[in-house]
């Protein structure tokens, strides 16, 4: 039997470890590629099983569709294939990066979403900005308060929850908008006009993620390490904020992560109660229209922010938690 030396065991040490990061590189693509594909073709099989007249949808504001008219524009978008032959020449064009032509807008969807797509980016990161800071605020000054705070905190928490975003947006531009006149209740026009929509679409988020990061932390405060901290004269803002936070960051992000889904489907309801313009409002009229080359782009994208965002967590965790290199 060969025993490897410890000048062996070194040198293959990195050979070992840049398989492993190719391994965990090629493995997170292959689940991208699989999450992508799963959202097309999911939503390719409930657009095709909606039924009604595919042809009357793209002749649009054409009242009688003639005969002619018809045979024209099955010729045209290939409707007369067969439902495979028509799953397979979309998949060829995603992967050339076409995803169609709009049968509303009668322009290309990628032009389409990418004029609508900064807004809504902007909508949910300010979004997720707000409810992480409100979570981190709220956990953080309430964990180890008392029973009493606490259960204020979980009884608000509870109905931030619970609150449908479209009756807080409401609620919020009868406040704000109606009543002291400080935020605009439409538009997409400046700074102010994403203060309410922030709120509404943010707010179940916050309310969740303060939840899980107070247990988190309360669990965290009441290790022993924690005790050393203190015995070593800390304060208790440096216990909170620098040691205890760090260790509940793992499952909050994981949180986030998940909860990102969420929030591009709320921004469809935000969007469309605030009239601002962006890719959820785009849906919601191309599912009315049944525009499916505008829903399956949009699907896309969504399927592919949640991966990046999943991604960029996984790339997060390490550095949160040494432990996990």
């Amino acid at each position: 039997m060969t025993v490897s030396t410890p000048v062996e065991l070194i040198v293959a040490a990195p050979g070992r470890k840049s398989r492993g990061l190719a391994q965990a590189i090629a493995r997170r693509i292959g689940i991208a590629v699989i999450v992508i594909w799963g959202a097309i073709t999911a939503s390719f099989l409930a657009l095709k099983s909606m039924g009604g007249d595919p042809v009357q949808s793209i002749a649009g504001g054409v009242v009688q569709v003639t005969p002619e008219l018809r045979e024209q524009i099955i010729a045209k978008y290939g409707l007369d294939d067969s439902f495979f032959q028509q799953y397979l020449s979309y998949l060829g064009g995603v992967l050339q990066g076409d995803l169609g032509t709009s049968y509303a807008l009668r322009r290309p969807v990628v032009d389409a979403i990418a004029e609508q797509l900064p807004n809504t980016m902007t909508l949910l990161i300010t979004a997720t900005v707000f409810a992480v800071a409100v979570a981190f605020i709220v956990s953080l000054t309430t964990a180890h308060r008392g029973k009493r705070v606490r259960s204020i905190f979980q009884a608000l928490e509870s109905i931030g929850v619970a609150v449908p975003a479209f009756w807080l947006g409401i609620m919020l531009i009868t406040i704000f908008s109606f009543g002291l006149r400080m935020f605009p209740s439409t538009g997409a026009n400046g700074v102010a006009a994403l203060v309410l929509p922030s709120i509404a679409l943010g707010l179940p988020v916050a309310a969740t993620l303060s939840q899980v990061m107070r247990d988190t932390l309360e669990k965290t405060l009441d290790e022993p390490f924690i005790v050393t901290v203190r015995a070593r004269g800390a304060g208790e803002f440096v216990v909170r904020v620098r040691h205890a936070l760090r260790h509940s960051l793992v499952s909050v992000i994981t949180l986030v992560g998940w909860l990102s889904g969420t929030l591009i489907g709320g921004a469809v309801v935000v969007e469309q109660v605030f009239s601002r313009p962006g890719i959820g409002r785009m849906i919601f009229s191309a599912v009315l229209n049944k525009d499916m080359p505008v829903v399956l782009g949009i699907v896309i994208v969504a399927a592919v922010f949640y991966v990046i965002v999943n991604t960029v967590i996984d790339l997060l965790y390490p550095i949160i938690d040494p432990r996990l290199r």
